[in-house]
């Protein structure tokens, strides 16, 4: 099928907006039919295993299926900074990023251009592209969606945002966001298992789950761990991140306007410690966050 036939009916992502994008009609993340990247470049502030010592080859799409009042990456996401560019400039900055001796190509928030990101793919491969290819998604993303991607995706890595649906409503606008994330990460886990790396421990292909710990709701942190832990293989590397500080609407937004306390960062790590989660990261608590926010001017 031309992948133009599935942006005449968008159903990429689960709002299922039916928007017919090639006539310009503009569905809830506001993705036109062209790609629109507001950032290429080496990013040095992933996992490990993912950064290395050559750094990801990060691609920032612009636009979002959420809109989570505390997105650090809110210019993009929200405000839709960024060009518009064609499947074959897309194509051409993964092959770019590999001469750079990128460890990969990391696609950050592409739901609403699967289509053309498989294109591309297809296109650079052809060209010599070789390195492993990783999907950074929000979880918000429909299985069909991801079975789209099989064979073209080396490494997944979700976010788990909320357990409770009535916090991902509150914070990021959709009702059901565990429903529909847990379903997509067991997709994405029967595609691409638990990680292998390289003989520099660099990431070849598999999952890592993510979750940002919010002030305030250790709860949700426990019980998406909790799922995790029953619901994937036990040897899945799951990555923790502390880096929330108050940004966009978060502000606005009384329990979570503040970053994390030493305290709560402690007792998660006590948590996972008592689950035995033992494979994955867990970030230190710093004091300025805002380092690992790319600059989109």
């Amino acid at each position: 099928m031309d992948y133009k036939e599935l942006l005449k009916k968008c159903e990429l992502c689960p709002h299922n907006c039916k928007v017919n994008r090639i006539e310009g009609k503009l569905g809830r993340c506001k993705a036109g039919s062209k790609v629109k990247i507001a950032l290429t470049k080496l990013h040095y502030f992933e996992e490990p295993c993912i950064s290395g010592k050559n750094g990801s080859g990060t691609v920032f799409f612009s636009g979002c299926n959420m809109s989570c009042k505390y997105c650090q990456n809110y210019k993009i996401s929200q405000g839709l900074l960024g060009e518009e560019i064609t499947v074959q400039e897309l194509a051409d900055n993964f092959i770019k990023l590999q001469n750079l001796n990128a460890n990969n190509i990391n696609l950050i928030t592409g739901v609403m251009y699967v289509p053309q990101i498989i294109e591309a793919i297809k296109i650079a491969r052809k060209h010599g592209l070789k390195i492993p290819i990783i999907y950074n998604s929000s979880g918000y993303e429909k299985v069909e969606t991801i079975k789209l991607l099989e064979g073209y995706i080396d490494v997944y890595l979700p976010d788990i945002k909320y357990y409770y649906n009535e916090l991902g409503k509150k914070l990021s606008g959709v009702s059901n966001y565990f429903d529909i994330a847990k379903l997509a990460i067991l997709e994405m886990y029967n595609q691409v298992g638990i990680p292998k790396f390289d003989e520099n421990g660099n990431i070849k292909s598999g999952l890592i789950i993510r979750h940002l710990i919010l002030p305030n709701h250790l709860q949700n942190t426990k019980m998406i761990l909790k799922w995790i832990h029953k619901n994937i293989n036990k040897n899945v590397y799951v990555s923790i991140m502390s880096q929330y500080f108050p940004t966009n609407k978060a502000n606005e937004t009384e329990d979570i306007n503040r970053k994390l306390t030493l305290e709560e960062h402690k007792e998660i790590e006590n948590f996972i410690d008592k689950l035995k989660l033992e494979n994955g990261y867990m970030q230190d608590l710093e004091e300025n966050e805002e380092q690992y926010v790319p600059d989109f001017r």
